[in-house]
C-alpha cells in the first residue's frame, strides 16, 4: 500500500486534492491531511509516508522548509510540491528528484503525477544523490519564488492575566505555547493568556526572531541561552530568563542544523 501526507493550508484546496487523489489513485492511503507545515512535518516523521504533497506557501513552516527538514526524518519519502508559480518552478523541477502540481490542480495532472510516482517507487526509494538534489531544488526555489508581500511584524499583544488585561511587548515574550482554546504567553515575569491560535501568531511574528520548535510551541530565539541534543536526536533549549527548559521535537531538529 502506498501512503501519503498532504499539506495545504486552504481547506477547500486541501479537500479538492484529497478528492482528486482518491479518484485517480484509489490504492493510495492518505494517512494525514494537514493545514500547516508544522503538522505536516510531524505527520511525515510519524508515518514516514511514501509520498508527501506539500503546498510551497503555508503559514509558519513553508513546504520548502518541511521538505528540507523531512529529508532527515523520512529520507524515503518522495516529495511533490504544489505551487501556483509555474514560471519559477519548472526549471528547478526538471532535475527529476521531485514532482509538482500546478494550481489549479486538475485530475489529468494528478493522474500523470501518480504514474510517475508509481514508476519511481517500483525502481528504488530516494537515494543520497536524490536527497542532495532535493536540497539544491529547495535552495533554488527559495531564491527564485516571489517574496510574500511584507506585512509589519507584530509588536504588541493584548493578553489576560487573571482579571487584568495587559499590553505586552512582543520582544518581551520568551515563548508562546498552545493550551486548549488559549495560547500561553510566557515572559520573564510570568504567564498571560490570549485567544489567538498559535497558527495565526506564526503569520504575525518576525520569522527571523520567533521559531517553531514543536507543533504547540514558538520560541523567541533571543531568549535562548543554549541548545543541547540528546542521544535520540531531540533537542532541549535552555532559556536566559526562565528556569524551565523547552523541548525541540525530533521532526523540528533539522531546522536547527546550523546552531
Amino acid at each position: 500500500m502506498t501512503t501519503a501526507v498532504i499539506a495545504e493550508d486552504e481547506a477547500l484546496l486541501r479537500e479538492e486534492l484529497v478528492s482528486l487523489l482518491r479518484g485517480t489513485w484509489p490504492e493510495l492511503h492518505i494517512v494525514a491531511a494537514c493545514e500547516d507545515g508544522a503538522a505536516a512535518l510531524e505527520a511525515i516523521a510519524a508515518h514516514r509516508p511514501d509520498v508527501a504533497f506539500l503546498d510551497i506557501r503555508m503559514p509558519g513552516l513553508t513546504g520548502l522548509e518541511v521538505a528540507a527538514a523531512a529529508a532527515d526524518t523520512s529520507p524515503g519519502t518522495h516529495v511533490v510540491f504544489v505551487t501556483a508559480y509555474n514560471q519559477y518552478a519548472i526549471d528547478a523541477f526538471e532535475h527529476g528528484a521531485v514532482d509538482y502540481l500546478l494550481k489549479p490542480v486538475t485530475a489529468d495532472r494528478v493522474a500523470a503525477t501518480a504514474r510517475r510516482l508509481k514508476t519511481r517507487a517500483a525502481s528504488a526509494p530516494p537515494d543520497l544523490a536524490n536527497l542532495a538534489t532535493l536540497a539544491a531544488i529547495v535552495e533554488q526555489l527559495s531564491a527564485k519564488l516571489p517574496a510574500t508581500p511584507a506585512t509589519p511584524a507584530l509588536t504588541w499583544i493584548t493578553a489576560s492575566v487573571g482579571k487584568e488585561t495587559r499590553l505586552i511587548a512582543v520582544d518581551e515574550v520568551v515563548y508562546f505555547q498552545a493550551d486548549a482554546k488559549y495560547t500561553v504567553v510566557m515572559t520573564a515575569e510570568g504567564e498571560a493568556l490570549i485567544r489567538k491560535p498559535l497558527r495565526e501568531l506564526l503569520d504575525a511574528l518576525d520569522p527571523g526572531v520567533f521559531k517553531q520548535i514543536h507543533r504547540s510551541t514558538i520560541v523567541n530565539m533571543k531568549a535562548v541561552a543554549a541548545i543541547a541534543r540528546d542521544e535520540s536526536g531531540r533537542g532541549t533549549l535552555r532559556l536566559k530568563n526562565r528556569p524551565e527548559t523547552l523541548t525541540v521535537s525530533l521532526p523540528f531538529m533539522p531546522l536547527f542544523r546550523n546552531m
